[in-house]
């Protein structure tokens, strides 16, 4: 057994957190199932919560759109500062196994209020994603449901708000009831959903290549190698635009470190799976970009992937000429799979993180509450299941446009608080940068290099929002809508951390988490 820090500063005090093992009984465990995730649970955990085939389905187009055929290389590019970022993620995580990750890392590394925001951060993108997620498993139920019955009176039924809306309320529902009864349902309904999409991906990986090598489509170029080299798309702007969403389509891996507390091996297994689950995404996604790419071209008419009719939905337009009608249902099929399955996992990430915030005080202390037979943050779970709920319903009800326009402010988000935590990963080892070429590359270099791409994009995203064309293209006083979004839910956030800062203070003077809070005892 290895102790990382097990003797707490005079006065730290941690409510809502138990003490276990180690001969003084002062290492902390927040009551978690321990144990219950192995490495392919891990990995399988983090490859759902990025839903493959639906962020394909999403974004395949409006990158096509963007960077033409050089879609392959921004999906390398957007690939690169994510597995940097991984790599300070694994390094944290083998110091500092704890379920707040972020949040907790940022906090030891640059104190309380940076740590704050960061796990603020976290937590509003996972409900951004949480709703746009059941917003499109809604949307492919009642499309799956009219493909089956061959009603179309059946799969408009998505376009009455009504309807919609309560058929994604069921299924936040659902997803939330099945995340709270704990890691073991979780890991049952999710082999069996990525198993599926990864299959029927496959498939339609195969059938565009044929396709494409009998030359079914007028609109299908030959392979180049000239599509994996970045340099050649047209400008930054587009660029940038395309790296943002090559950024989202890998969002959701770090999950993996979230059930740190519950997986075997607590200090080295997580980071492996996070490993593993970006291998297999960035396999999928080239081999999809390239086939599809190849059978129907990345143009803006007929089946182009940039055809703007179709770009935001490319699986709907594809499934039929590519599948055959028969094998095409399975491509809808799974991507409701895709997004049902993230819809469940992603509760993981924020209700852990929001268990941690709570345990160190940061938050209300209610939700530090652990189910006592599930081993889960069940009021933590509930409360994320919630947010969703009124958030996509609020947000529908207002206006599709600011639905919209939300997602396209997700991207800000993603880059505020992984470079925040990349930069945390090379500060908080600054002492042993020079112990060794390993510790000066994983803990050092390759964080920074990670974090300073994630926040050059972050700050270019930030001015190209200011533009009203950018996402939908509302306004509000002459301002791009996705720039009031995106910084005002940052602002949102400062405004919250203020206000919890005065019925906590403890926290904020750093009396609670600090460098030397003890962290569990796991296996070595």
């Amino acid at each position: 057994m290895t102790q990382l820090d097990v003797r707490p500063p005079v006065g730290d005090t941690v409510s809502g957190a138990t003490r276990q093992g180690g001969a003084d009984g002062d290492v902390r465990g927040k009551g978690l199932g321990k144990g219950s995730v192995g490495l392919v649970g891990s990995a399988v955990i983090g490859i759902s919560t990025v839903a493959p085939v639906y962020c394909l389905t999403s974004t395949l187009g409006s990158t096509a759109g963007e960077v033409g055929v050089q879609m392959p290389a921004v999906f390398l590019a957007g690939f690169l500062p994510m597995l940097l970022v991984a790599f300070a993620y694994r390094e944290l995580n083998k110091a500092m196994p704890d379920c707040g990750t972020s949040f907790t890392w940022t906090v030891k590394a640059f104190g309380p209020r940076i740590g704050w925001m960061c796990g603020w951060g976290l937590v509003i993108a996972t409900i951004i994603v949480l709703s746009n997620l059941a917003g499109v498993a809604t949307s492919y139920f009642w499309l799956l449901a009219g493909e089956i019955t061959n009603n179309p009176a059946i799969s408009a039924l998505d376009d009455n708000k009504l309807v919609h809306i309560a058929t994604c309320l069921t299924l936040i529902a659902a997803a939330t009831a099945i995340s709270y009864r704990g890691m073991t349902a979780t890991k049952g309904v999710q082999y069996a959903l990525v198993g599926l999409q990864l299959a029927v991906l496959a498939i339609f990986v195969a059938m565009a290549f044929q396709k494409a090598s009998a030359g079914t489509f007028d609109t299908g170029p030959d392979f180049s190698w000239q599509w994996m080299n970045p340099f050649a798309v047209e400008s930054m702007a587009a660029f940038t635009a395309g790296l943002s969403l090559s950024i989202f389509m890998y969002w959701g891996w770090d999950a993996c470190l979230a059930t740190n507390e519950e997986t075997t091996g607590s200090a080295k297994t997580p980071g492996r799976a996070s490993l593993i689950a970006m291998v297999v995404l960035v396999g999928s996604y080239l081999a999809t970009g390239i086939a599809a790419q190849m059978a129907v071209g990345s143009g803006t008419v007929g089946f182009g992937l940039g055809n703007p009719e179709t770009s935001d939905n490319v699986f709907a337009a594809l499934a039929g000429p590519v599948m055959g009608p028969m094998l095409g249902i399975l491509l809808f099929v799974a991507v409701l799979a895709s997004a049902t399955a993230s819809l469940q996992t992603t509760f993981i990430p924020v209700a852990r993180t929001v268990l941690a915030m709570s345990t160190y005080e940061a938050l209300p202390p209610s939700y530090a509450k652990v189910h006592p037979r599930f081993k889960t943050p069940g009021r933590a779970t509930v409360m994320a299941g919630v947010a969703t709920g009124v958030f996509y319903t609020v947000m529908t009800l207002i206006s599709e446009n600011v639905l919209t326009d939300t997602i396209f402010a997700l991207g800000l988000m993603i880059c505020f608080y992984y470079s925040l935590t990349a930069f945390a990963c090379a500060w908080y080892f600054r002492g042993e940068l020079r112990r060794s070429t390993r510790d000066l590359f994983f803990k050092g270099l390759f964080p920074v290099l990670g974090g300073l791409l994630l926040a050059t994009v972050f700050f270019k995203t930030l001015i190209d929002m200011w533009n009203p064309s950018y996402g939908s293209g509302s306004t509000v006083l002459g301002v791009g809508s996705v720039f009031i979004i995106g910084v005002g839910l940052l602002a949102l956030g400062l405004v919250v951390m203020f206000v919890t800062e005065r019925r906590s203070p403890a926290f904020f003077r750093g009396r609670v988490l600090t460098k030397s809070t003890p962290s569990l005892v796991v296996e070595a």
